[in-house]
């Protein structure tokens, strides 16, 4: 399907919007004994993290079961400290670049996020009410890249697959994008995404 059929975009919050610093925390929590492209795959099939963002555990179960999982030499008061401070706040021109295309498009957005970070996200940085629909994995109990997840958003946003643009920092997340027929690009921070909307002739 050609570009100028997409009529929804549907946005990764962490990462492309959002600026998040904990994977470089646990690196050097860590001892930097692994690179950041693999605790990233580790963190996205994580059982703590996978139960933690599916809304089937508490945030103080989540820190005792990380601490754990990951070998962490910090107490588990201190952990839930570190983690409501690693979603940063907005990339610059994010705000700007939602302004932009809701006057075009109908935005949705779809993240793995928890009990934590999604009232801050909701609140304190004035881009909820930009998208039409909020898909937040803790609230969904499904969680990106599962096949089950990205199904329910579909059928949620009632529209050719095809004819939504899927964005994510992860590119596990958008080849499970493409399997089920959206279109989909990964792309880190606002810059890339303005650069690959204006690329697909979007803005």
């Amino acid at each position: 399907m050609s570009t100028s059929a997409i009529h929804t975009i549907l946005f990764d919050l962490g990462g492309v919007l959002f600026e998040l610093t904990g994977v470089q925390t646990i690196c050097n929590w860590s001892g930097n004994k692994i690179s950041e492209d693999e605790l990233w795959r580790k963190w996205l099939t994580s059982p703590a993290v996978r139960s933690f963002e599916s809304g089937r555990i508490s945030t103080e179960e989540f820190s005792v079961v990380l601490k754990k999982e990951f070998d962490l030499p910090i107490n588990t008061n201190d952990l839930i400290k570190e983690f409501q401070l690693w979603l940063k706040g907005l990339y610059p021109g994010a705000k700007e670049l939602l302004l932009n295309l809701s006057t075009r498009y109908r935005l949705a957005c779809f993240s793995n996020t928890n009990e934590l970070h999604w009232p801050r996200i909701k609140n304190d940085f004035g881009v909820y009410d930009f998208f039409e629909k909020h898909y937040a994995s803790h609230k969904m109990g499904m969680l990106k890249p599962d096949d089950e997840a990205f199904e329910y958003v579909i059928n949620d946003l009632n529209c050719p697959p095809d004819s939504i643009l899927f964005l994510d920092d992860n590119q596990i997340n958008v080849d499970a994008a493409v399997r089920n027929g959206l279109t989909a690009y990964c792309v880190f921070g606002v810059k890339q995404s303005h650069d690959l909307l204006c690329r697909l002739n979007l803005l």
